[in-house]
């Protein structure tokens, strides 16, 4: 027996499925999950000394690689300080500082402990700023586990083919409608249904948790002027493309302003965190200045903006950092994508910026509906002749890769050789 399965045979013992996060179970692939020792730059190590070329990231945050040598310092200098205080502390201030001045329209900013959290209180802000309380969500768009989202999500409850989740009360969801991905009259109806109920339009400007979907030419637009007429609040949940697509976000990449925003593990350098932001106008109805209450011990830890402080000005600093990432990515997936091609499989594969996703479909994948016609028996085959091959996906045909700065021209020709092997 391997470490990896006697892990994991200890692990289900004590954490259901022997996880902490479902897609980690490699359910959909009907595999024992490697458990990971170490990483490096673009590589992993499991518990029995196997190393993969790493597209997962941890989920996009790791857009500088693993164990990056100024995040590791600065992570040290705060562990030496101390771990945790429940105070306010110059780091979080700091951060808040960044982030306003990089993202477009953000202009006060809220620290959390995950996406999860910032998402369910930019929705409970947007209802107390609103009056109303209707939300409309997009059928597999994922954001989070909270009660209200649980309702045609995408990420693990996608692959596991779940309606939503069981102990959710139907009164936490009559509030929640939802609407077609990349289709702008599904939106409306719901709207015109009732046009002074709707507090927030909430979307993930590409859809990251069914795939990869980008967003349709003038959808996301539409969806402001949509906001704008109906008096609702436009909210992109940036978890997945919150300083990955650019400094600035999808808001910056697609040139569309955003209400409220929410982020994610990348604004920790991976570490857990997340947060909310917008306008000033909105984010002082938050306690203490207003009546939306929001309160975490662990918001803003020390450690994890040190983390993150350092990742986001190495964004920053370093001059083209997002144009050259893309361009690796771009020449990574046309190779890729003609690797397919050759191959004489269906497929689709969709890309934005270094965000990437093979769809084995006839059809191209616009929403939530065309991602479920992927071959997934398909996909299961290919992850796991990528996996004997040392290169390691996310283990859902619903997630996306991640590209960083560390994977180096030899990964790269490495991942693409595995492919042309795998695909035979």
């Amino acid at each position: 027996m391997s470490a990896s399965e006697e892990l994991f045979a200890r692990a289900k013992e004590r954490i259901p499925g022997g996880v902490n996060s479902p897609v980690r179970a490699f359910g959909s692939v009907g595999l024992t999950p490697p458990f990971i020792a170490r990483g490096s730059g673009s590589r992993l190590w499991d518990e029995d000394g196997r190393e993969y070329i790493d597209f997962v990231g941890s989920w996009g945050p790791m857009i500088l690689g693993h164990a990056h040598p100024a995040v590791e310092e600065a992570v040290a200098q705060a562990v030496r300080d101390g771990l945790s205080f429940g105070a306010a502390t110059r780091r979080e201030v700091e951060m808040a500082e960044m982030m306003c001045a990089v993202v477009p329209g953000l202009e006060m900013v809220r620290m959390v402990n995950s996406g999860t959290e910032a998402v369910m209180s930019a929705l409970r802000l947007a209802r107390g700023f609103t009056g109303r309380d209707k939300i409309i969500k997009f059928a597999g768009c994922y954001h989070g586990h909270s009660d209200a989202m649980l309702v045609k999500a995408g990420s693990g409850v996608l692959t596991q083919g779940l309606p939503g989740s069981a102990g959710v009360p139907a009164g936490c969801t009559k509030d929640t409608l939802t609407a077609i991905y990349n289709d702008l009259d599904s939106v409306e109806q719901l709207l015109l249904a009732d046009p002074e109920g709707v507090a927030a339009v909430i979307v993930e400007p590409v859809g990251a948790n069914m795939g990869v979907v980008p967003p349709a030419e003038g959808f996301l637009a539409g969806l402001r002027r949509l906001c704008d007429h109906y008096g609702a609040l436009l909210i992109f949940d940036e978890v997945i493309t919150g300083f990955r697509l650019a400094l600035g976000g999808a808001q910056q990449y697609f040139n569309v302003r955003a209400d409220l925003v929410t982020f994610g593990k990348i604004i920790g350098g991976g570490m857990p965190v997340g947060a909310y932001g917008g306008r000033k106008e909105i984010m002082s109805m938050v306690a203490p200045l207003g009546s939306v209450y929001q309160a975490g011990t662990l918001s803003g830890n020390p450690v994890a903006m040190a983390a993150g402080l350092a990742q986001l000005r190495l964004l920053k600093e370093t001059l083209g950092f997002y144009e050259a990432l893309n361009r690796k990515a771009d020449s990574f997936f046309s190779a890729l994508e003609e690797i397919l091609q050759a191959s004489g499989r269906a497929f689709c594969l969709n890309r934005v910026g270094s965000l990437g996703c093979v769809f084995f479909t006839e059809k191209p994948v616009w929403n939530y509906e065309d991602a479920q016609t992927s071959d997934t028996a398909a996909f299961t085959e290919y992850f796991r002749r990528m996996l004997q091959r040392g290169v390691y996906l996310a283990s859902s045909q619903f997630e996306a890769m991640f590209l960083s700065s560390a994977h180096s021209p030899e990964d790269l020709r490495r991942t693409l050789d595995a492919a042309r092997e795998a695909l035979k």
